[in-house]
């Protein structure tokens, strides 16, 4: 799948046609074009009649570049980079530290990969989108939040989950709080939704820079980013920043309190250890981050998506953190 969606297979197929009249567009030999088409059959990725192929519905949504719900940018982010990591996953477990430097001679940090140019900054922020549109709607349903007016979405990225919680409710407003490289990918998608009007950007560093005023903060996939002590800092951040009422949101998938599943986020976690300095948490374990900062009501939803919800309230008789 990580070739095909790299040569471009999945775009020419958009339309039937055969392995010849395929390898002579991607200018690839046709026998070992057959046997990768072959091989996309098998996944249920593309339907063969004859000599003909053709996506299947799947392949047709999310395979494809220029399509709206593409994950082609998270598949060739995972072709180029993480295949590559993983191959060192046996010393990642052994030192516990990222492979970033073993495995791509990079000494930094691994979002200075992401944005070491135009193309893979681009790459990047459309992979994060695509898994975005399939996990932002459903954290967003998670929990009511219809008593807040001012969403933070830090490190929001494209702004997807800012664009499902206005979309969703509609007296909220929204913030897309990201680095300023990042900022102009969150404007475009934010021109495109009906919620437009009441989504703004702003460019900072969440961790350097002071926090835009809001009533409701969100963290969708930055947590899992990063140790324990640098969430606490960000998460006291935030709680000094909410008035007293204030809430917080989190996306990430959740393990099982006792780490026994599920299998997607015990990967994830193992993900986490060769590309950064974070790993994957139980609800337990986010609630004791949480409740160290000073949060309260500590709720957690079982999504079904790629992305769970936490929600967590300041109390409205907290003292200062």
């Amino acid at each position: 799948m990580f070739a095909a969606v790299s040569l471009g297979v999945f775009d020419h197929l958009a339309e039937a046609g055969t392995a010849q009249e395929l390898a002579s567009a991607l200018q690839v030999q046709t026998e070992p074009l057959e046997r990768l088409l072959d091989a996309c059959v098998g996944l249920k990725l593309i339907h063969r009649n004859g000599l003909h192929y053709e996506n299947l519905p799947v392949a047709q949504a999310y395979l494809c570049r220029k399509g709206p719900q593409s994950l082609t940018g998270y598949i060739l982010y995972s072709n180029e980079v993480l295949f590559r990591l993983w191959s060192y996953l046996e010393d990642a477990v052994r030192e516990g530290t990222p492979r970033w430097k073993q495995s791509l001679g990079s000494e930094g940090s691994i979002f200075e990969h992401f944005f070491r140019t135009p193309e893979a900054k681009h790459t990047f922020l459309q992979g994060m989108h695509g898994l975005g549109t399939l996990s932002s709607p459903a954290v967003a349903q998670a929990f009511d939040l219809s008593r807040f007016k001012q969403l933070v979405d830090l490190g929001g990225a494209t702004g997807h989950l800012a664009i499902a919680a206005c979309e969703r409710f509609p007296d909220l407003r929204a913030v897309v709080f990201d680095l300023a490289e990042v900022i102009g990918a969150a404007q475009i998608h934010v021109s495109q939704s009906p919620a437009r009007g009441r989504i703004r950007t702003a460019a900072g560093d969440f961790f350097r820079d002071e926090l835009p005023e809001g009533d409701l903060f969100a963290l969708g996939r930055i947590v899992h980013d990063w140790p324990d002590e640098k969430v606490h800092a960000l998460l006291r951040k935030i709680y000094r920043t909410l008035p007293h009422g204030g809430g917080l949101l989190l996306a990430e998938k959740m393990l099982h309190d006792d780490k026994s599943g599920p299998v997607s986020a015990q990967l994830q976690s193992l993900n986490m250890l060769v590309c950064t300095e974070g790993k994957e948490r139980s609800l337990e374990e986010y609630r004791q981050l949480l409740e160290a900062a000073g949060f309260r009501d500590i709720q957690g939803s079982i999504t079904q998506r790629p992305l769970d919800a936490i929600f967590a309230l300041k109390p409205r008789d907290a003292g200062a953190k």
